[in-house]
């Protein structure tokens, strides 16, 4: 639950500082002490716990408020903005998180999101939620000719931009129009196990959910030959492995928290304790010193072999560079660091559920 809480607990924060900037008809920068204040109320009403979480959706915001820039209130056409789309017989009912006015024939559609992986291209030009976003603006913004559409990376300080055809809207009207005959005609609503179930607000009451606790498998591949049966296997276990994998996480919270108190927990014949592990990091010139007087090796020798920049330190240091630098002069320096980078390429598997 705590991914959802805590994007909507960002998304109420970028609401309520962009609808002040409308209500006060400002121009200027955004504050980042009030995006802070703003934040420090979302987090104590969503009921939200742990430093590193409060830390990362702190420098979110303040990444947000720098690469927001200067803000003016005529720009900005609406934030939250209900609409509700006449579809066949159907209507859908939806939020566009912020429309921005970029030019006298165009909008800008925009849709925060709080994800740790950037979206491909492909699941961009193929969003539902992004064409029901630009069907809506355009009957609610009848002039704009153009509608960009986008979806704002919060984590990544990224913009991914796309755009919609009309056949692909007609596709997107067609689709929906036919998910609601289906819905009239169906009798039930089974659930289905996907992804997303550990962050479900219903899991609890969810008999799909509570059958997948119990470990209950439906799908066995019994021939390997059949890659259909195989692929269904997989992402069943996948499912399985990642709901059971949270409750495991789950769990071992409530236990954690009583070995705070004791030093051991014996329970159901398993002993559960806490204990520290050691890992060394050695400082790099004291280090290159001692080899170099030990093994007459050269300085510049020893760099070569042993040092390397961390990529995650790199990316801190060009982060807190970029409040004096600028995005644009970091972009730069990025592109140039990485062209000096050593590329490792390993297999990776990939999966992912298709309409």
């Amino acid at each position: 639950r705590r991914p959802l809480s805590f994007g909507k607990a960002l998304h109420a924060v970028l609401e309520r500082l962009l609808q002040e900037v409308i209500d006060t008809e400002y121009a200027g920068a955004l504050s980042e002490e009030r995006a802070l204040q703003l934040y420090r109320e979302a987090w104590a009403a969503s009921g939200l716990s742990g430093l590193d979480l409060f830390q990362q959706g702190l420098g979110i915001l303040q990444d947000f408020v720098r690469q927001q820039g200067r803000v003016d209130s005529r720009d900005i056409l609406a934030v939250e903005k209900e609409f509700r789309l006449p579809v066949g017989p159907f209507t859908v009912l939806g939020f566009i998180d912020r429309v921005d006015w970029v030019d006298e024939e165009t909008i800008a559609v925009i849709d925060y999101k709080s994800n740790h992986q950037l979206f491909t291209r492909e699941e961009l030009d193929s969003s539902l939620q992004l064409s029901l976003y630009a069907l809506a603006a355009r009957r609610m913004w009848p002039w704009a000719k153009k509608v960009r559409l986008s979806m704002w990376m919060l984590r990544h300080g990224v913009r991914q931009e796309t755009t919609r055809t009309e056949e692909q809207l007609d596709a997107a009207l067609a689709y929906v129009e036919t998910l609601g005959q289906q819905m009239e005609k169906a009798e039930s609503f089974p659930a289905r196990l996907n992804p997303n179930c550990v962050y479900c607000d219903h899991r609890r009451n969810c008999p799909a959910y509570a059958q997948a606790l119990e470990g209950q498998r439906d799908v066995v591949c019994e021939d390997t030959s059949d890659l259909e049966s195989v692929a269904r296997e997989r992402q069943e276990v996948a499912h399985l492995a990642k709901i059971l994998g949270a409750r495991k996480a789950e769990l071992e919270g409530v236990l954690r928290a009583h070995l705070a108190e004791q030093v051991e927990l014996v329970l159901a014949g398993t002993r559960y304790r806490m204990f520290n592990t050691t890992s060394l990091d050695y400082p790099l010139e004291p280090t290159v010193a001692v080899l170099a007087r030990a093994t007459g090796l050269s300085r510049e020798e020893l760099m070569q072999r042993l040092a390397s920049v961390e990529k995650k330190a790199l990316d801190a240091l060009l982060k807190d560079a970029g409040k004096r630098l600028g995005t644009a002069r970091v972009a730069l320096l990025k592109a140039e660091l990485d062209s000096l980078a050593a590329k490792h390429h390993s297999p990776r598997f990939w999966a992912k559920e298709v309409a």
